[in-house]
């Protein structure tokens, strides 16, 4: 049996410019192994997100979205997916993000 998930390409300027496709899971099933300490936050507009980069390459794995402060957006470009894993990508208007927030708003809730 294959597992999936959703992740998105968003279109705001910042996923645009780094190339982010984000899957969007409870903060609860999420856990840094190792290089926290490579990271640097970057908050900007609101600061309510945090897109954390790495110090030596610059590349940005994941990201705290404002629109689930109780979630976090993991890159798919950035990770090795599991054997039977499938990724679905959708387009998602981050440049009007505030017409379309809702639409993520479940992402980050805990499945039964």
């Amino acid at each position: 049996m294959s597992e999936k998930t959703v992740a998105h390409a968003c279109n705001c300027s910042i996923c645009a410019a780094t190339g982010f496709v984000g899957a969007i899971i409870p903060l609860s099933r999420f856990r840094l192994l190792q290089g926290k300490d490579a990271l640097t936050d970057y908050r900007f507009n609101t600061g309510v997100a945090r897109h954390l980069f790495c110090r030596t390459c610059g590349v940005k794995s994941f990201y705290r979205p404002r629109s689930n402060p109780d979630g976090v957006s993991i890159n798919i470009a950035c990770i090795e997916l599991p054997d039977g894993f499938q990724v679905e990508v959708e387009a998602f208007d981050g440049q009007n993000w505030e017409a379309h927030a809702a639409d993520l708003a479940a992402l980050s809730q805990e499945s039964d």
